[in-house]
């Protein structure tokens, strides 16, 4: 039995099934890819997933029945778009990009049996219904944010969610990777930041960072799978890991304690001194040379107790800073209420106040886009009923139906779509210390926010979703994936 394309997640733009038998994966198919050396690793790429459980050697080079064309005919469709045929005489992909290409190959992984995903050899036939199909994504940014400041998430534990990420077309993940709790990349300038500042965790225990051989492997994993990291180093508040490890950048001097509660906006860094720039001209150079993404998160929430005259002089240097460095500029929500260079985004985390729409308007009145993370729809640690055994509710409880159910272009008034970058789920991690909890608030939220940023908001409704999210659940089986058993989903066997 083949995997029907009904089951897609995201949703495709355009599907069109045909007369015909299917296209049968056997022991004499191979991998045809014309195009350039990006185009020829997508092919190599297909053939490593398809062989463990399949068995067949699937020879990947010029011709095949999975044919791979990178073509320069199909500008409309974008740097993401392609178009997919399956039939009785093969499956044939193409794109504009390598890119587009490795996208469509992600739809024909969904189009076959989920023991597909398996390591080791499986009975049966390998089919794909005889269908066309033609897709693109609605917004160009397309994330999920991973804490690894408040429990460090070690790089075997982010390549294995980088992996479920992008089998639902994500693009961006945004690393989270300081806070009050800890300090995760290594930086040559200020090393105390890493060894003394990433010592701890919340609760005490843990602790870590990357090594920048381990966060340049973490950033070339996810570029092989076109998924962009976007740095973070929060400032000017969330920054005790900073301040209890450098004196100096503490206003009176004093290296502040360690830190290993969960409470927020008790820190900050000193704004008046020169050595605070000094500090983030090092910091933000070192990262941005580790990351070839155009985009650094600043931070710039939650500033409780910096003054407010200091954080709007604070958050435009940052920024420029950051600019100096080849990066554009993105902060949370709260960087809109000071100046913003061009070219710089804000992340829009409220739950319907006005106070939060506010500042998403304040930030496209500047000329900014918007990335658009509701907590009460989009903050994947946020508890799914009361029961949830792990999680947060200070946004609300956030059943799989409410995650699902929003769109980006209307959730705050006169932001229109047009300056709306798109879209990205939030997964922080207090309460979070094994990579198994992650999964469980991620999955099975993380498919349907992905969905939101990829697929028209035409046509999509929660009624039709929860049978495809529920059709994905052999596949996350096979993947042996820790996923919430939500009763809102009629999961298949």
């Amino acid at each position: 039995m083949s995997r029907p394309a009904t089951g897609l997640i995201p949703k495709p733009v355009s599907v069109q099934a045909l007369d015909g038998a299917p296209f049968e994966l056997t022991e004499r198919s191979a991998i045809g890819v014309s195009g350039g050396r990006q185009a020829t690793q997508v092919g190599e790429s297909l053939a490593r997933l398809l062989r463990p459980s399949t068995g067949f050697a699937l020879p990947a080079g010029r011709a095949g029945d999975i044919w791979l064309e990178q073509t320069g005919s199909l500008t409309e469709f974008g740097a993401e778009g392609y178009q997919l045929e399956a039939g009785s005489d093969g499956v044939t992909i193409r794109a504009l990009t390598a890119e587009g290409l490795f996208r469509g190959v992600t739809t024909l992984r969904q189009l076959l049996p989920a023991r597909i995903e398996q390591a080791t050899t499986q009975l049966g036939s390998w089919t794909v219904d005889a269908i066309r199909i033609a897709d693109r994504p609605r917004f160009g940014y397309r994330g999920t944010m991973l804490d690894v400041a408040r429990h460090f998430v070690a790089v075997d534990e982010v390549t294995r969610y980088i992996d479920l990420a992008v089998l639902y077309k994500l693009n961006r993940l945004h690393l989270h990777l300081s806070d009050d709790q800890g300090w995760r990349i290594a930086i040559d300038s200020w090393p105390r930041l890493a060894t003394y500042g990433g010592s701890t965790g919340v609760g005490g225990g843990g602790g870590g960072y990357f090594t920048k051989e381990q966060y340049a492997e973490i950033v070339r994993y996810a570029a092989e799978r076109y998924l962009t990291v976007v740095p973070e180093i929060d400032t000017p508040s969330h920054t005790n890991a900073a301040l209890a490890s450098y004196a100096e950048l503490n206003c009176d001097g004093t290296a502040s304690p360690l830190y290993t509660g969960t409470e927020v906006g008790f820190s900050s860094l000193c704004i008046p001194k020169p050595v605070t720039y000094e500090f983030l001209d090092d910091v933000f150079g070192e990262l941005a040379d580790l990351t070839p993404g155009d985009t650094m998160h600043l931070g710039g929430d939650e500033a409780h107790v910096t003054p407010h005259d200091h954080y709007l002089e604070f958050v435009p240097k940052a920024a420029r800073i950051v600019n100096d460095h080849g990066k554009r500029a993105m902060g949370w929500q709260e960087i809109a209420e000071a100046e913003l260079p061009p070219g710089s985004t804000a992340q829009y985390w409220g739950t319907g106040d006005e106070q939060s729409a506010d500042l998403a308007r304040a930030a496209v009145t500047q000329g900014a886009s918007v990335v658009m993370s509701p907590a009460d729809h989009a903050y994947l640690d946020m508890k799914y009923d009361e029961d949830t055994p792990y999680g947060q509710s200070w946004a609300g409880l956030v059943p799989v139906e409410q995650s699902y159910s929003w769109d980006p272009a209307t959730q705050v008034p006169d932001v229109p779509e047009s300056a709306i970058a798109g879209v990205e789920a939030a997964l922080w991690t207090e309460t979070l210390d094994e990579i198994a909890k992650v999964e469980f608030m991620a999955y099975p939220r993380l498919p349907g926010i992905a969905e939101i940023g990829w697929s028209p908001a035409a046509g999509r409704s929660w009624s039709e979703y929860r049978h495809r999210l529920g059709g994905q659940a052999p596949r996350w089986n096979a993947l042996d994936v820790n996923f919430y058993r939500s009763p809102e989903v009629p999961w298949a066997d």
